[in-house]
């Protein structure tokens, strides 16, 4: 006689089944209702930072690499221009050679004793070459040679401006500047030749007025 009976609806085995077949189907609509909540918010994500890609673009073309690249530039282009007071003092030492001829003006009487009178007429009297003495009054002029080495040693003080105008392009720093220009131009042109817009990215391989009106 076989003793297996049929399982009755009220066993355990019998009321965990049917309680699982109702709750695979809440579960699953619950869990593609979260699936479709977080797609959305990623779509709407990526809907703003798209909107904003191209702006981000345009402030790191112009702003950062592209002032960074036009300061260097600039930069390798300017001049350092100012002026420097110079005020000191040089020394001269040196032996000035003097050999001219000059007149001197006697400023008092001058006493001469045993000059030699060459020829003097007085009268009907007439000396040559007689030792005499005699005296040349003031503001006589006298007829100078001079032959001479002045000793100079003298402080000369120098007062002036000096104006300065160095191109940095003509220094040491013109090859960090134009090293600085090359490592920033490949980013600074490729951002350059990438679209500003959604319009031009889609319109650039696709022409037609239906482009251009859809995104222009």
């Amino acid at each position: 006689m076989d003793s297996t009976q049929p399982l009755s609806e009220n066993s355990p085995k019998s009321s965990f089944s049917l309680a699982s077949l109702k709750i695979a189907p809440a579960f699953w609509t619950i869990a593609s209702i979260l699936s479709l909540i977080v797609n959305l918010i990623l779509v709407i994500v990526l809907l703003v930072l798209a909107t904003q890609l191209f702006t981000l673009k345009r402030v790191i073309q112009d702003q950062v690499l592209g002032g960074l690249y036009r300061n260097f530039i600039l930069m390798d282009q300017a001049h350092i221009r100012t002026t420097i007071p110079v005020s000191t003092e040089v020394p001269a030492r040196f032996t000035l050679p003097l050999e001219t001829e000059t007149v001197v003006v006697l400023t008092e009487d001058t006493f001469l004793q045993g000059a030699t009178v060459r020829e003097l007429t007085t009268g009907g009297l007439t000396i040559r070459n007689a030792p005499a003495d005699i005296v040349l009054p003031a503001g006589t002029r006298l007829p100078v040679a001079l032959n001479l080495d002045v000793p100079v040693d003298q402080m000369i003080p120098v007062n002036l401006n000096v104006q300065v105008d160095i191109p940095l392009s003509q220094t040491e720093l013109h090859q960090p500047f134009v090293g600085l220009q090359e490592v920033v131009r490949p980013y600074y042109k490729m951002l350059d030749d990438l679209p500003d817009s959604w319009g031009e990215l889609l319109c650039r391989s696709a022409a037609g007025s239906l482009c251009d009106s859809l995104f222009r």
